[in-house]
């Protein structure tokens, strides 16, 4: 049965430029499989005659977005963040491998996997591409409350055989072996997808990111997913565990692990020839810009992805990013975009960053026209926002003088109140 909803209405063409009504009619309907997907879209005016039978659901004052798309988060960090460390590997030491060894219980990963979840519907995250722990059952009590919500989501069994305390480090054929039983169990049902997932390369034996860059070829339709060129530190370590290859980046791609539907977080001490390599490769960068400013690993080079032309989209990075709000990653990605000392620095178009949490992200996971968008024929996951939910909010969103400054505005000022309701593509 169709179903409408009349509102102001954003979506994206396939050049990633804004599309928007003020008076909008978004039509949606099961398809053969029973999920709910988009059928029509655009102004109402239009699009309300090709379906006279469809009384919608009129939502006066607000707007219908796309659900965000994040393209980076630890679940089992959801209790650590806002943890205060001296960096990358201290936070890691101090505060990320204690709590990740309590996912070894199944009842602790089913209770912290239902908080999560519930925190990402209601900041309007509707897909995520997301780290587990090194135990399979963080993985099965994540995929099986996603399922139980019909979420789209990714996840999988961390990888890290050594230089990792005990509780977290896990035994290199016994880890590639459950990652294939993980595999076949879960990959591919209902909305769920999974990721290979070193944690990086310097907690990866040579043996481990081989094995891993065997099932990436074995199983070509599932995600990769790390960490790359965060910390100055961290790639030295990388460097000198790695002499053979060219760079921290170079390390992956010599295991068989850059490829179409592989993602890297934060990628931010790049040269020319790693953004060349991501590139030629499809890889994906996952921007984390409140977690780089909150561990002080420096700027996402947004001019450099942009000039090289390699996909990219933004990610919370919980927890070591500082919300799971993607108002306040558009508005960090904002100011790493800004800043100038560094790198190059540019001002980001408030739609561009909108379309890097929703259909670009989508694009760099290998989802275009799946999920981060509301054409026909996408999956019908989708928020209704509300522009005046605070005052001040009120009073901006009013006075905007074109969509640019509508969305700045939200992003700038909104947070989880403007996210009135969440829809999933459910089915059945």
């Amino acid at each position: 049965m169709k179903k409408a909803y009349r509102a102001s209405l954003l979506r994206f063409d396939d050049a990633g430029r804004p599309l928007f009504d003020t008076d909008g009619l978004l039509v949606v309907a099961p398809d053969a499989q029973g999920r709910e997907r988009v059928v029509d879209a655009g102004s109402h005016g239009a699009v309300q005659p090709r379906h006279p039978e469809v009384e919608p659901e009129h939502l006066p004052g607000r707007i219908l977005a796309p659900g965000f798309v994040d393209m980076h988060i630890h679940f089992p960090q959801t209790d650590i963040i806002g943890a205060p460390a001296d960096g990358l590997l201290p936070w890691l030491e101090n505060y990320t491998f204690p709590a990740e060894t309590r996912f070894a219980e199944a009842a602790h990963s089913a209770e912290v996997a239902e908080v999560f979840l519930d925190e990402l519907l209601r900041h309007g995250v509707t897909t995520s591409l997301t780290f587990a722990t090194s135990h399979p059952a963080s993985v099965d009590a994540l995929f099986s409350a996603a399922r139980h919500r019909q979420m789209r989501l990714i996840t999988g069994k961390v990888l890290q055989d050594r230089h990792s305390p005990d509780g977290v480090r896990d035994d290199t054929e016994r880890s590639l072996a459950d990652t294939e039983d993980l595999i076949r169990r879960w990959h591919g049902v209902d909305r769920l997808g999974y990721a290979i997932t070193p944690r990086f390369a310097p907690t990866s034996t040579e043996a481990q990111l081989r094995g891993a860059g065997e099932l990436a070829a074995r199983y070509a339709d599932t995600w990769i997913q790390s960490h790359v060129a965060e910390n100055k530190d961290e790639v030295k370590w990388a460097r000198e565990l790695f002499p053979a290859a060219r760079s921290y980046l170079g390390v992956y791609d010599d295991f068989g692990l850059m490829r179409e539907r592989a993602v890297y977080a934060h990628c931010i001490h790049f040269d020319d020839d790693d953004r060349h390599l991501m590139r030629a490769t499809r890889t994906a960068a996952a921007v984390s810009p409140t977690s780089n400013l909150f561990l002080g690993s420096g700027f996402f080079d947004f001019d450099g992805a942009q000039r090289v032309d390699y996909l990219h989209g933004l990610a919370s990075d919980v927890g070591g990013g500082t919300s799971f709000s993607p108002f306040h990653t558009m508005l960090a990605a904002y100011y790493a975009g800004r800043e100038g000392q560094t790198k190059p620095g540019l001002s980001l178009a408030p739609s561009r960053l909108w379309w890097l949490h929703t259909a670009g992200a989508a694009q760099a996971l290998g989802l275009a026209g799946t999920i981060g968008n509301l054409q026909p024929g996408c999956e019908a996951d989708f928020l209704v926002l509300d522009p005046a939910a605070t005052p001040l909010l009120a009073r901006k969103s009013a006075n905007a003088a074109s969509l640019e400054e509508l969305l700045f505005a939200l992003i700038v000022l909104g947070d989880d109140r403007v996210i009135e309701r969440t829809v999933i593509a459910r089915a059945g």
